[in-house]
């Protein structure tokens, strides 16, 4: 029997993830990645909860925690700089806005990169052009015409997936909009920070943040907005700076501050709040794993755990290599997507959208700033505590190893 081959698109968390532990099985497996190599930086993500415990199942958790950034916890200011409400990484157990264990994307990525790199073929600058299924596998075509028979095919390429447009359908019968507009890039510490995620809150629906990097003269930005849905092209980053200049230009703080770092930023990223919601996850040999099939959007705070938990059931449920077959790679997508779905449909439910990161009304930031400062009292907290921050641990892993 020849090794099956699993072909994965898609070189961020989730794709290495996967590679991680199909390479253990016994696989034979292909990373694709458009980007000439794995992308650095990125903005800072999370290790809780159930994606924490697959990282220390994998044995990189020692890894991880040192690239950790030092952070002392989240706090909400005014125009002026002063704080309305904070809330210290202590908060919630280490679980709060701010967890005990944050991470650069592009670390997270580069340590999964590094733990796989030498059992997985890693093809950067690569793309899928098309996909045909037969009744023994797919063929993919790459855009340089190459064609690659393999047994499955996986996309982790993310919320605008092309293995989802190719095998499922067109983005727009998946993709749902929540209601704004985000942007992330590095920009100078014009704050001070000191270790503390800042955020500013402006009518309007306006949001401006701040949180640390490992350089501790450059800070992580964010602009976010409360929009309807907007016509742009979503490939010309001077239209989307353009459209932060039109919501942020005087809204104070440090906002003119981040307009012009974000004319500048070499790793500026836009996209809309958005959430991905399908029926299914696979049609034959093709399935989906972290963004591309279930994307929670950043306001969910749960896109790592997701990507990391997605992967390490995906992987298991599949099983060692040498019991593949059709009839059994069925079964396993069937079986992933039964242990998958109630945590991400917990993921999913953002009670409040957007509405709490941006409020619209002064009156609305006053009251975001006072649920803050009395969420983490008594007997608030706990209850709090449940329904907020221990989404990232409502899920017990299945013992695969």
């Amino acid at each position: 029997m020849q090794t099956p081959t699993v072909l994965i698109n898609g070189a961020g968390i989730a794709g290495p993830a996967l590679a991680f532990w199909l390479s253990r099985k016994g696989y034979r497996v292909i990373v694709l990645e458009i980007a000439p190599g794995i992308r650095p930086g990125g903005q800072t993500v999370d290790l809780r909860g159930s994606g924490g415990d697959v990282v220390e199942r994998m044995g990189l958790l020692d890894q991880m925690k040192a690239r950790a950034l030092e952070q002392k916890g989240a706090a909400w200011v005014r125009s002026d700089g002063s704080r309305r409400a904070q809330m210290p990484v202590t908060a919630f157990h280490g679980n709060g806005l701010v967890s005990k264990l944050e991470i650069l994307r592009g670390d997270l990525a580069t340590v999964l990169y590094e733990a796989t790199r030498g059992d997985v073929d890693y093809r950067f600058g690569a793309t899928i052009a098309a996909l045909e299924q037969t009744t023994d596998c797919v063929v993919v075509t790459l855009a340089d015409g190459n064609r690659l028979p393999v047994d499955l095919v996986v996309g982790a390429d993310g919320p605008h997936s092309a293995v989802r447009r190719i095998a499922f359908g067109p983005e727009e019968r998946f993709v749902r909009p929540i209601g704004g507009y985000n942007a992330w890039f590095s920009a100078p510490d014009t704050v001070g920070l000191d270790g503390w995620f800042l955020l500013y809150q402006a009518p309007g629906g306006l949001n401006a943040s701040m949180r640390p990097s490992h350089d501790p003269s450059i800070a992580k930005a964010g602009l976010a907005f409360q929009s309807k849905p907007l016509d742009y092209d979503r490939h010309d980053t001077d239209a989307q700076r353009q459209l932060l200049v039109e919501r942020f230009a005087g809204a104070g703080w440090h906002c003119d501050a981040l307009l012009a770092a974000a004319a500048d930023a070499d790793d500026f990223y836009f996209d809309a709040f958005a959430q991905v919601h399908m029926p299914t996850w696979a049609s034959g040999r093709v399935t989906l794993v972290g963004d591309a099939g279930y994307c929670a959007s950043p306001l969910s705070g749960m896109g790592t755990s997701l990507a990391l938990v997605g992967a390490y059931v995906l992987a298991g449920e599949l099983g060692a290599a040498d019991r593949f077959d059709a009839a059994h790679l069925a079964a396993a997508l069937a079986r992933y997507e039964a242990v998958m779905r109630p945590y991400v449909d917990r993921c999913q439910d953002l009670p409040s959208g957007i509405d709490r990161y941006a409020p619209m009304r002064e009156s609305d930031i006053a009251i975001t700033a006072a649920v803050m400062k009395w969420m983490q009292r008594w007997p608030f907290r706990p209850i709090v505590e449940k329904m907020w921050f221990q989404t990232a641990a409502s899920m017990t892993l299945p013992d695969y190893l």
